[in-house]
């Protein structure tokens, strides 16, 4: 079950590789990426675009580490293929992660997760669901 792929990362003004909360509905489909922290609990996003071309666009920029996680879902009619994967490397432009759960034709693999990842998870449906999102579902704000 333990495949790697990565993911593309940008960075901060200051350095700071970061990945964004992006994604929404449409009629009958839609698409998300959330990220969490290592327990699966969400994190401070250091922007929150609020001006341009929002609907199912990049919402919200958050720093990453190793050992955060990043949830993408994608349905088809409310059929969802979800993917959790671990963040095990960061790279200069992207980030190297590993699958800790998948869910396929209504089935987790190797297990369905729990606690706070889960939470992420529900979350990631939401937005995927979202019809024609505008704003990011599973942050900390960012403080004012």
């Amino acid at each position: 079950m333990t495949w790697r792929k990565t993911i593309r990362i940008e960075r901060s003004r200051s350095g700071l590789p970061c990945v964004w909360e992006r994604g929404g509905g449409a009629t009958n489909t839609g698409a998300a990426t959330i990220i969490a922290d290592p327990e699966g609990r969400p994190k401070r996003a250091i922007y929150v675009r609020r001006k341009g071309s929002l609907s199912c666009g990049e919402h919200a920029l958050i720093p990453v580490r190793i050992g955060d996680v990043v949830i993408e879902a994608s349905h088809h009619r409310g059929d969802f293929d979800i993917n959790v994967f671990r963040i095990v490397e960061v790279l200069n432009e992207e980030a190297v992660v590993e699958a800790i759960a998948d869910f396929r034709n209504g089935e987790w693999a190797p297990q369905e997760p729990d606690g706070a990842i889960a939470e992420a998870v529900k979350a990631a449906q939401r937005k995927a669901m979202c019809y024609h999102c505008r704003e990011p579902h599973y942050i900390l704000r960012p403080e004012q």
